[in-house]
């Protein structure tokens, strides 16, 4: 029978060295208040210690709250998420090999759990071989105290000729978890919820563990109540329910406020918005539109990959396209920042496993994604730099099995500045950083494992674009007004493929008025 208790005798739940698997993406989902308790728990006492805290996502606002306040020397041991996010103080600890760390992939996370709760041995995948997650590479592990002490959590495997990685199951001992209500009986629902996470799956694997399970709801309504469709945890999975203070309860860290647009029980109307000025960030996203076709359903990252929806409804082909986010948002406006991963007015909200199961099995037509270093075979690092490690989130889960991958970002980084002239690019002040190098520091994407599958990959920056082919990355246009020496190859730490046909880049990306693509 499910029990209702305060935060603090809920943080008294958790004992030295047990699995705690939470909830959360920013501030979605993600259940402050019990992590608050937790937090003034140990300060207090000094316990628990050496915890191994399981997650999918970063759950910080990049300053005190989510998972950041269990950053307190000695409470955490070791940390498996897909993603640190806006978790600096986690980042930081895990920098200073003050813990043991895995950076998984967010789907194979989302596996682990279903098999947690289906009782299976454990998780098979393609996704991520080659990749950081390949033993062959770092095995998950993203600091060197984990290399040295830590324990292999994948191993290579081989079933009917084909690879794979394997992921041991292992029990949850707690987990804290977030709903919207609660009724009397411990029913669950997520309907003031900007996504559906991984709450059910948490919940089913923990209780499967003989766990205990936590759920921090906003309100505690009558027995009866809540529409069974809302219903997303029954009570027999819940031991426990805690009601925070309100602030420890916020649909999102961006705001103190309810917006009923984003969970589906509201409509906000939208005035059109205003088209992106020019800036070399258009410049990628309009020679990135020129990819799509009308029907495509694509997954767009952050960054500059978030303004291709801008450029496809100036160009008038918005409404064709289907965007679908990793968290299970479907159409809609999507939002940035602490906000990325919901949407005004979604057309659909399913969870977040499912749409996992989506990209994974290749349901997605395009993928637009944010590129930070590239070596000469098309091996893409976004996942750890300097040491410091952001983890890959849904990045393999989604550049790996999408038809075609669209890798963007501009061509140098720091200090970069350009214009738009005459329909040609100018370089006003050249980037300090260069992107394209001779050896990047750890690999989130295999260009060769997808060159290998025949996967269409193209490399789009303002000032040039690069095809992935079997014997690495070939340059096939360059943009007006560059220099071929000077501007591409002379910022570039190897030297590509040239295409025989080399051409121009289209003059009307460059130019103010609309491309009249269609």
């Amino acid at each position: 029978m499910t029990q209702f208790i305060t935060p603090a005798e809920a943080a008294r739940l958790v004992g030295d060295d047990m699995t705690l698997a939470v909830s959360g993406h920013a501030g979605f989902g993600t259940p402050d208040g019990l992590f608050k308790a937790l937090h003034d728990r140990y300060a207090d006492e000094g316990h628990p210690r050496n915890v191994t805290l399981v997650k999918i996502a970063g759950t910080g606002d990049g300053g005190q709250r989510g998972g950041d306040r269990l950053a307190a020397d000695g409470l955490i041991g070791t940390i498996i998420t897909s993603h640190f996010g806006m978790e600096k103080k986690l980042s930081d600890k895990v920098a200073a090999d003050q813990c043991l760390a895995y950076t998984v992939p967010a789907g194979t996370l989302l596996e682990l759990y279903r098999a947690i709760a289906a009782g299976r041995k454990g998780v098979w995948t393609d996704i991520g071989l080659h990749t950081l997650a390949d033993p062959r590479r770092d095995g998950s592990k993203a600091n060197e105290k984990t290399v040295r002490e830590g324990k292999d959590i994948v191993r290579l495997m081989e079933i009917d000729g084909s690879e794979y990685l394997y992921y041991p199951a292992f029990p949850i001992q707690v987990c804290f978890i977030r709903g919207s209500l609660a009724d009397e009986d411990g029913n669950i629902s997520l309907q003031r919820e900007a996504m559906i996470g991984e709450q059910l799956e948490v919940a089913e694997a923990t209780h499967n563990s003989g766990g205990i399970v936590v759920v921090q709801v906003e309100d505690v309504v009558p027995r009866g109540s809540l529409d069974s469709r809302l219903v997303k945890i029954h009570h027999f999975l819940v031991d426990y329910v805690v009601v925070p203070r309100p602030k420890y309860h916020v649909q999102s860290f961006s705001t103190h406020g309810y917006r009923p647009e984003l969970s589906g029980e509201g409509r906000k109307s939208i005035q059109s918005l205003p088209p992106h000025p020019l800036d070399n960030r258009k410049i990628c996203a309009r020679r990135a539109a020129m990819e799509l076709k009308k029907g495509d359903v694509m997954n767009l990252g952050i960054g500059i990959p978030e303004i291709i929806g801008s450029v496809a409804a100036e160009e008038g082909f918005g409404p064709s396209l289907t965007l679908a986010a990793d968290s299970g948002i479907i159409g809609g406006i999507p939002l940035s920042g602490l906000d990325m991963g919901a949407a005004v007015n979604a057309e659909a909200e399913l969870k977040m496993a499912d749409m996992f199961d989506i990209c994974h099995g290749g349901g997605l037509d395009l993928c637009a994604l944010g590129l930070a270093e590239i070596d000469a075979m098309g091996n893409v690092n976004v996942s750890k730099f300097h040491g410091r490690v952001t983890g890959p989130g849904g990045f393999i889960d989604l550049a790996q099995p999408t038809k075609k991958l669209i890798l963007m970002g501009t061509f140098t980084a720091g200090g970069l500045r350009e214009h738009c002239e005459d329909g040609r690019l100018v370089i006003d002040h050249e980037g300090k950083y260069q992107k394209f190098k001779t050896d990047i520091e750890q690999v989130t994407f295999s260009g060769s494992y997808a060159a290998s599958h025949d996967q269409h990959v193209l490399v789009v920056t303002e000032r040039a674009v690069f095809r992935l082919t079997q014997q690495g990355l070939m340059l096939t246009e360059i943009a007006p007004g560059m220099d071929l020496e000077r501007d591409i190859l002379g910022q570039m730490e190897f030297r590509p493929l040239i295409a025989d046909d080399l051409r121009l880049m289209d003059s009307r990306i460059f130019q103010p008025n609309p491309m009249g693509i269609t």
